[in-house]
């Protein structure tokens, strides 16, 4: 349960490399938290090394920028200001993502699934998915592929599972399972795919520590799959004690997407952990076409939030529903 990091690594592009499949040979004997000095414990990573090291840990279980004391410093705003821009970009990225962390942190201590795994774990019946130590998954909903070379415009990736369909967290641009696409690539961040069929949740409002944000709304990001189906969970506590184990000072959501119905439930009765958190927005990938009218029933209320649509990447974003993430609620899109 503690975290635990690769050991004293260097300022190299190798180094960055290997990364990924030490932490994967962690994670599967059982160690999950886990994570390799951003940057590289010895020696002093140019601006371009930084960055991209920067971007990959942001995706991995424990992120730390941790240095040897005789090594040259090296603080995000001291490599100018567009590398200070794009470090920012991955720790805002990281602390976005932070509840859909915290939800896969307590499935690992319920049932002992790390939330850093290969690609085989997700796809054991796609054996190209056997050798696979570029990339990695971040529980069954987000394929990463780091960038670990300094002169670089395009990547090879493999996507894997038959009649799955991925989607770009960026342009929302979608792959194909089971093919291999030549990607391009620049310094705005690293290729990261959410996969059809996975309900994530996030924070998109900017804190300046983590604990700040621990009662604010929730986005979910929902990727539909090729039946237009898809499941999530969320997980929240109060981040700080065991009241979750001796009071049951806890929420577990479980939502699904199917037959153009979204449904929050509960996975645990006996949960009763207050807070003020809502959900703020809901956006739908995959999503054949704009609806004429969405409509939420929560309890005895019904509501018709304001949506939007985006053909060219089949995106449906419904701002501000409103219900609590304590309720039981239905979202009907029309």
């Amino acid at each position: 349960t503690a975290a635990v990091w690769t050991g004293d690594n260097a300022a190299h592009w190798s180094h960055l490399k290997v990364a990924v499949p030490m932490l994967l040979s962690l994670s599967v004997t059982g160690i999950s938290f886990v994570g390799a000095d951003v940057g590289g414990f010895f020696g002093n990573p140019d601006a371009k090394l930084l960055v991209r090291w920067y971007q990959a840990a942001a995706f991995q279980p424990f992120f730390r920028e941790h240095a040897h004391i005789d090594t040259a410093r090296r603080e995000p705003w001291l490599f100018g200001d567009d590398n200070t821009r794009l470090i920012r970009q991955a720790i805002e990225q990281r602390y976005s993502y932070l509840p859909f962390w915290y939800t896969l942190f307590y499935a690992q201590e319920k049932n002992g699934v790390p939330p850093m795994l290969p690609l085989w774990f997700n796809f054991p019946r796609d054996k190209n998915t056997f050798k696979t130590e570029d990339s990695f998954m971040i529980g069954n909903g987000l394929l990463v592929y780091p960038v670990t070379e300094a002169d670089t415009n395009q990547v090879s990736i493999y996507f894997p599972g038959e009649n799955t369909v991925w989607y770009d967290i960026r342009t929302f641009t979608q792959h194909n399972g089971s093919e291999t696409a030549l990607i391009n690539v620049d310094m705005e961040s690293i290729p990261v795919y959410q996969r059809g069929g996975a309900i994530i949740p996030q924070r998109l409002r900017k804190r300046r520590a983590a604990m700040l944000a621990i009662h604010d709304p929730i986005t979910l990001v929902v990727a539909l799959d090729r039946n237009n189906e898809a499941v999530g969970e969320l997980y929240l506590d109060d981040g700080q004690t065991y009241d979750y184990r001796q009071k049951h000072q806890f929420i577990h959501r479980h939502f699904t997407f199917k037959n153009n119905e979204l449904h929050s439930t509960s996975l645990d009765p006996t949960a009763k952990f207050e807070t003020d958190a809502w959900i703020e927005r809901i956006v739908i990938h995959g999503y054949p076409k704009n609806p004429t009218r969405v409509t939420i029933h929560s309890g005895d209320k019904q509501a018709i939030p304001l949506h939007s649509y985006q053909d060219t990447t089949q995106t449906l974003i419904i701002r501000r529903p409103g219900p609590s993430v304590t309720a039981d609620w239905t979202l009907t899109i029309a």
